[in-house]
């Protein structure tokens, strides 16, 4: 390998890093909230659970089922927020 194209791998290496910290910092801007069953969870972009609210009325058999399913489909609407920001952002090129 050449000086010059390990300084370009470095200089890419680099690029990528920028784009990635980038996207972080626009994600960490974005939330998704859903609610059902009395559990509400609201989750950055960045996939963080920012809040989780349990209503009192929720029974404690129901609480573990309840907190997945909230939990999970709150999971699905931040990867699709996510996806949509990346390819505002230009897709992955440079990613892979």
């Amino acid at each position: 390998m050449t000086e010059n194209s390990m300084f370009n791998k470095l200089k890419q290496f680099k690029d990528l890093r920028n784009r990635a910290k980038t996207l972080q910092n626009a994600l960490a801007l974005e939330s998704v909230e859903y609610e059902k069953h009395g559990v509400k969870a609201v989750m950055s972009g960045n996939m963080e659970i920012t809040r989780l609210i349990i209503s009192p009325e929720v029974s404690g058999e129901r609480l573990p089922s309840a907190l997945t399913e909230v939990i999970n489909e709150t999971i699905k609407r931040a990867q699709k927020v996510m996806g949509k920001k990346v390819q505002e952002m230009g897709g992955l090129q440079g990613f892979n």
